[in-house]
């Protein structure tokens, strides 16, 4: 994968990183090319939010020019890592900050020993399924959010442990 300098490469979130991530994924989401039916709870995400998280899962961030431009969440459910909030600046996209994320996403899945990855987005954001499919996902269910009759969001999966894992390599527990 090749990187659109000048940003960083993804680093591990940390718990002080909560305030901006928090921002960060309400000015993603705000700035998508659709807005979602029913309303998309990043929109309402605060720092505290964040900080619970990171109690029980984890995540990663990339900065450039002395500020977040990309975050991910992720934790483990499922037998998987499910991945949530990706976030990318507006003034920051296309330069693959969300492709480095799910990078860092899928390194923290195999660091663990983690089958596969996982990950939900709205049907509507034809885009992000695209870039998710780009990355490996595919779409595997449809769910409907309470009170909707239709399917509002579908859930992707790429699986670590089969043919698509390079060389059959898991990094050794530490």
């Amino acid at each position: 994968m090749i990187l659109a300098p000048p940003f960083n490469t993804p680093r591990p979130m940390r718990p002080g990183d909560a305030p901006a991530v928090a921002a960060l994924i309400r000015e993603a989401f705000t700035a998508l090319p659709v807005a979602p039916d029913p309303p998309m709870s990043a929109l309402r995400v605060a720092a505290e939010d964040v900080a619970e998280h990171l109690a029980t899962g984890g995540g990663a961030v990339t900065e450039a020019e002395g500020r977040l431009v990309g975050s991910a969440l992720w934790v483990e459910k499922d037998g998987g890592l499910y991945i949530s909030r990706v976030a990318v600046a507006p003034d920051w996209r296309r330069r693959g900050i969300a492709r480095a994320l799910l990078a860092a996403a899928e390194a923290a899945a195999l660091e663990m020993h983690l089958p596969r990855l996982h990950l939900s987005t709205r049907l509507v954001l034809a885009g992000t399924r695209r870039l998710f499919a780009a990355c490996g996902f595919v779409e595997t269910t449809l769910h409907a959010h309470p009170g909707y009759a239709a399917p509002t969001y579908v859930t992707m999966e790429k699986r670590l442990d089969g043919p698509g894992l390079a060389f059959g390599f898991i990094p050794a527990r530490r």
